[in-house]
């Protein structure tokens, strides 16, 4: 991503909408997994933190970070968080069966995905989970992609056909942020119509409208994983380092 980017997402991370309710997503999906507070917990691609102050929030203690930006590195280092290490989610400098836990929440646009996805599998143990979340659907394409060097937005099926392949098993899979995607999509129309230059997205927020987008997020991510919508912004999913059940996972 651009420095400026790790800028705007610093200054706001513990506080914008869309980080806290991810987090709060991210909670409960990490919470239904039944991993003890010691396991070791690799959070790929750390941006300004916002994966290790929830980790640190849900009182986990063996967590470490991996992101390819220096900058994104003192961030996270300038709020005491776990320790980040600089390397590249293609080849990440650990050892076969290193982590019971890989999160790579919005990584997988940034890199050659299917390395990525064969090196998760790789460093982690048997059995482990990986929770990748990535942003969906072409058409959503706006200034937030551009800004963050994108190379792709997905569709769940697809995504789905490239985890498999990477010899890891999908066991939840989901749109999420539907409520907020007719919204989203107009207003990025219209900073594209409009030719508008902004350094992120994250900065077009009111205190009011933070609070009110908190509010229809919040429904959103409780809903999304029961409702299972066709579309939405992002995508989640999250799925195990073997093959021990059925390998096809869940159908979108």
């Amino acid at each position: 991503m651009n420095p400026e980017t790790y800028a705007a997402e610093h200054a706001v991370v513990e506080t914008h909408w869309w980080f806290v309710g991810r987090r709060r997503l991210f909670a409960r999906l990490i919470g239904g997994l039944g991993l003890g507070p010691h396991v070791p917990i690799l959070d790929v691609g750390t941006s300004a933190g916002t994966n290790l102050l929830l980790c640190r929030s849900l009182g986990f203690t063996s967590v470490r970070g991996l992101d390819i930006s220096p900058e994104a590195i003192g961030y996270c280092a300038a709020r005491g968080l776990p320790p980040v290490d600089l390397g590249s989610i293609e080849a990440m400098p650990y050892g076969d069966a290193s982590f019971s836990l890989v999160l790579a929440t919005d990584v997988l646009e940034h890199v050659d995905d299917a390395r990525a996805l064969a090196e998760i599998r790789r460093v982690l143990v048997p059995g482990g989970r990986v929770l990748m979340t990535v942003p969906a659907f072409p058409a959503l394409w706006g200034t937030q992609d551009d800004v963050s060097h994108h190379r792709r937005r997905y569709r769940l099926r697809p995504l789905l056909d490239l985890v498999r392949a990477a010899g890891l098993v999908p066991e939840t899979a989901f749109y999420f942020n539907y409520l907020l995607f007719a919204p989203i999509w107009a207003a990025r129309r219209l900073i594209r119509v409009t030719r508008q230059s902004i350094r992120s997205e994250n900065d077009l927020n009111t205190a009011w409208l933070n609070r009110v987008l908190t509010w229809i997020f919040g429904v959103d991510i409780r809903t999304a994983p029961i409702l299972r919508p066709p579309f939405g912004v992002s995508v989640a999913v999250v799925a195990r380092s073997d093959r021990l059940n059925d390998s096809r996972g869940p159908t979108p």
